[in-house]
């Protein structure tokens, strides 16, 4: 909690689980990336690849920065509302993946 000291927040164990998120994090949104230019090359360049990028369940900012780097790019690009749902789907995701751990392990 906010009034947990540092020596009894910050130990090996809590470093670890840190980590562990972030290369999570890290693995989901390259997963993403490569799930996207596949859907890019099987769809023939209909589907933007950066789509995939937003699948992670950081909502909203993964689509917003996904429309970022898109505006960028092409600045008539508008994939804000597009990169809501596979967004939105990883919260989903996330809460299934969540109840099959609590399940399991609680």
């Amino acid at each position: 909690g906010a009034k947990t000291s540092a020596e009894h927040f910050l130990t090996a164990e809590t470093i670890k689980i840190i980590l562990l998120g972030l290369f999570a994090f890290g693995f989901g949104t390259i997963g993403g990336l490569l799930f996207g230019r596949l859907m890019c090359k099987l769809s023939g360049g209909k589907v933007n690849p950066l789509i995939g990028a937003a699948g992670v369940s950081a909502v909203p900012m993964a689509a917003r920065v996904v429309q970022k780097i898109g505006a960028e790019e092409r600045p008539g690009n508008y994939l804000l509302m597009h990169a809501m749902g596979p967004n939105v789907a990883g919260v989903i995701g996330s809460a299934i993946a969540a109840g099959v751990l609590l399940a399991r392990l609680g």
